[in-house]
């Protein structure tokens, strides 16, 4: 760990021109620089480096952050990376804190088990060389159409019968048998007897995002029932370097094209991800060993908020394909899905094709979840009315996985328009679906408290509990207003409001800073923020804020944090959007207290607001299946919300008051 006092220290030297310039060609405009922008392709410069400020903000794409992030964005550096590139560049002597014997010991089991890996992994490369190896291994690997320079680069290998050649030769170079039998590589028996798990069979290793090897996946190449005995592929079991299920097959070889590209391809195999490489398609991952899960999703999201699914056209690829589809839009994440011709998969397609024909292949059939599902399924359908409503309905239940309201409502126009079906019935269905998830997500929430009761030890504090997410809370229409809020903290958070405010909503003790007026307007109702990005960058100011640091202290921590999420939203929040035009506008004020005594208690008002309209669509939705006696318990309660937007509404100007 690198302690406090030397992240500082770096924070301070890093002079965010300088970092910048290295990689962008700067124009200084004022006291400040533009560029065109690193991270999207432009024309004008809209790329802004705030050297008073130690930040930059892409106006165009909305990428913002200060030395650390720009590195991390850019080099693709883990945060511990970038403040050793920037502590060199500085000349500052970077001395890791001392560590406790326990992680000490955490660091040298997880070095060890790294170090047996890597030993496997030359293991394994060297078998393909001569005798069994080269006879079998490597000819399998170029029977595939494998090149030399691809199994070298993959480090593809070969396990050799007799189910004890490698468990001998580590344990012959000292690697110790706790750490064997701890990766999988090796195998203890009752008797305490340690065997090989990979033994004939070849051997594709599995590498984790910065490119150390963690686990391996190996393949038999016998055929038939002797191959289903012991089955076709055996890989890695999981280890504290090994989670199965975050883990992405060649995703240090594919992360710079797929952050490059701004895409990622989504296949199945070891071999269709090896195909598609060496044609030179190399933004594609595939998952290992598993089916798609929601932390792979996160991983490929690292990179990228755009997948293209291409997996194989069988009964089971189309099934893996539409669960893969629902795992990436609950993610905020746009997908689309490629079917390849009869027989083909990604592997066989890429080695008789041209990287021309497979990249003019993929863009014009990629198509989106709503035709995908149309292609395989309306023809079997045919004109059945029943196959054909569940169809629709199946496509309304994905459309309302996705997050994002507007892309909701794009979705729901082209399944009507595809269908032949009213949008309405549509948002009807879509709605009914949410509020299900909505009550899924309660239920979760309630057996998790109810286990953190039986574990009290365990119990979160009170802040974190009073901070918990509201589910009911629709995300993307309170997004807005939640950023605007926690704009003017990070900008104004420190800056007094004195002031008399109408007690219905307010009761602030005298003067209180911007920060602590929003808190007690938003704490005083339970209410917390939605976003999760927003509410942890929420929660992260007042920590800092309640140790009594200024404005800017709070600030920098926020951006130097480890938390990169956070850093980048303090970063886009801590600069206004249109810059010039808000230092215009509040320099023709009499003051700036002026202008947040006015805008602070509106931004409120307008979040209850949207608060209001979500619980009245909640509602709404509800109301056509209830009972008669909800019925009217729904009605009465709109009557309320209505009258309270109404009062609210007047405050904010937007109707005249009767």
């Amino acid at each position: 760990m690198i302690p406090k006092e030397t992240v500082d220290q770096i924070v301070d030297a890093a002079k965010i021109e300088e970092v910048v310039g290295d990689f962008v060609s700067l124009k200084r405009k004022g006291g400040s620089f533009w560029a065109c922008c690193p991270f999207h392709n432009e024309k004008s410069p809209s790329f802004h480096v705030v050297p008073a400020r130690g930040i930059y903000k892409c106006f165009g794409c909305g990428k913002a952050g200060n030395a650390i992030g720009f590195l991390m964005d850019y080099e693709r550096l883990s945060y511990t990376e970038a403040l050793k590139y920037l502590a060199d560049k500085y000349h500052i002597e970077v001395r890791e804190k001392e560590e406790t014997a326990e992680e000490i010991a955490a660091r040298q089991k997880d070095e060890s088990l790294h170090l047996v890996s890597d030993f496997a992994l030359k293991f394994f490369c060297g078998q393909l060389s001569s005798g069994e190896g080269r006879a079998i291994g490597y000819q399998y690997f170029r029977s595939r159409g494998l090149l030399d320079q691809t199994i070298e680069e993959y480090g593809l290998g070969w396990a050799p019968s007799g189910k004890n050649a490698f468990t001998e030769a580590a344990l012959k170079e000292g690697y110790k048998k706790e750490y064997l039998v701890e990766t999988g590589l090796s195998s203890e028996w009752e008797d305490g007897s340690v065997h090989d798990r990979f033994y004939e069979r070849v051997i594709f290793p599995i590498h984790s995002v910065s490119g150390r090897v963690i686990a391996f996946g190996g393949r038999t190449l016998k055929s038939g029932d002797e191959a289903k005995k012991i089955g076709k592929y055996v890989n890695s079991k999981e280890s504290e370097i090994y989670i199965k299920n975050k883990a992405l097959y060649a995703i240090h070889k594919a992360k710079n094209e797929i952050n490059k590209q701004d895409k990622a391809i989504l296949v199945e195999g070891y071999l269709d991800v090896l195909s598609m490489h060496q044609l030179g398609v190399r933004n594609v991952v595939a998952s290992c060993g598993t089916s798609l899960t929601e932390e792979q999703v996160k991983l490929i999201k690292r990179f990228t908020d755009n997948v293209t699914v291409i997996y194989d056209g069988d009964s089971a690829g189309i099934h893996a394909t539409l669960r893969a589809i629902n795992l990436i839009l609950k993610e905020g994440m746009n997908v689309k899905a490629v079917l390849l011709p009869d027989g083909e998969d990604p592997d066989s397609y890429a080695q008789s094709h041209t990287l021309e024909e497979v990249k003019a292949y993929i863009a014009s059939h990629e198509v989106d979840f709503v035709e995908f599902k149309a292609q395989q399924q309306l023809d079997p359908v045919g004109d059945d009315p029943l196959q054909r409503a569940n169809l629709i309905n199946d496509v309304a239940d994905t459309i309302a996985l996705i997050p994002d309201g507007v892309k909701r409502a794009v979705y729901v126009e082209a399944t009507a328009r595809r269908f032949r079906v009213d949008e309405d019935l549509l948002f009807e269905r879509i709605g009914r679906t949410r509020e299900k998830l909505v009550f899924e997500q309660q239920r979760d929430r309630r057996r998790e408290e109810r286990e953190e009761e039986r574990e009290p030890e365990r119990r979160p504090s009170a802040t974190a509990v009073s901070r918990k997410k509201d589910p009911l809370v629709n995300d993307e229409l309170l997004a807005p207003s939640e950023e605007e809020l926690l704009t003017f903290i990070l900008t104004d958070g420190t800056e007094s409001l004195s002031f008399e405010v109408d007690s219905e909503f307010y009761d602030p003790e005298g003067s209180q800073s911007v920060a602590e007026f929003i808190d007690t307007a938003l704490s005083g109702d339970g209410i917390v923020f939605s976003n999760d990005a927003y509410r942890r960058t929420y929660d992260a100011y007042f920590a800092l804020y309640d140790k009594g640091l200024a404005q800017d202290q709070i600030v920098r921590e926020l951006m130097s944090g480890e938390d990169r999420e956070v850093a980048d939203v303090t970063a886009r929040c801590s600069v206004p959007k249109y810059e010039l035009t808000v230092k215009n506008f509040t320099s023709a004020l009499t003051a700036k207290e002026s202008w947040l005594v006015i805008y602070v208690p509106r931004a409120i008002l307008a979040y209850h607001v949207k608060r209001l309209q979500q619980r009245q669509e909640i509602l709404t939705r509800e109301l056509s299946g209830a009972g008669i006696g909800r019925q009217l318990e729904i009605m009465a309660e709109l009557g309320k919300l209505n009258s309270l937007m109404k009062r609210i509404n007047v405050k904010l100007g937007r109707i005249r008051k009767e």
